[in-house]
């Protein structure tokens, strides 16, 4: 692509991957503050849980999941970039203070701006699935209810 333009600007993939990767510690507690700096002031997040507008209360939200959690890691297994969209595949093995660790599979897409700062992060994961596999009681009620309900 040209110089000047949306591809140039934004991270590459190895760059993605070296900052996300740094995000999660398996020794320690979740840190975010190095990626901060390349989201947008208007950053729009949505995952399973929540929809969050803003920089400011994005942080908030990164900051309270660390302070909740024991220890959180991330392993990144794909990366695909197109344009001005990444795509992250990952496992995210966290746990909260009396609970064992617990892995959820996700993936993540971003969106950047013309200035290459990241303007929408979407998360996608299966929160509750994820959990309920990891109780052995109440599994195979979990996904017989889900199979009646949704086939």
């Amino acid at each position: 692509m040209k110089k000047g333009s949306v591809e140039n600007e934004i991270l590459s993939i190895e760059e993605i991957e070296e900052l996300w990767s740094k995000t999660y510690s398996a020794e320690g507690k979740p840190d975010w503050s190095h990626i901060f700096p390349f989201y947008h002031e208007d950053i729009i997040f949505q995952d399973s849980i929540q929809r969050i507008e803003g920089k400011v209360k994005f942080e908030a939200m990164c900051n309270r999941l660390a302070k909740r959690c024991k220890s959180l890691r991330m392993d990144i297994y794909t990366i695909i970039k197109t344009d001005n969209i990444v795509m992250l595949e990952w496992k995210m093995t966290m746990s909260f203070r009396i609970f064992p660790k617990k892995p959820i599979y996700g993936t993540t897409r971003l969106t950047f701006d013309r200035e290459g700062l990241i303007i929408e992060q979407r998360d996608y994961y299966d929160l509750w699935g994820d959990i309920m596999d990891g109780i052995p009681i109440i599994r195979p009620i979990y996904r017989l209810f889900m199979r009646v309900l949704f086939g």
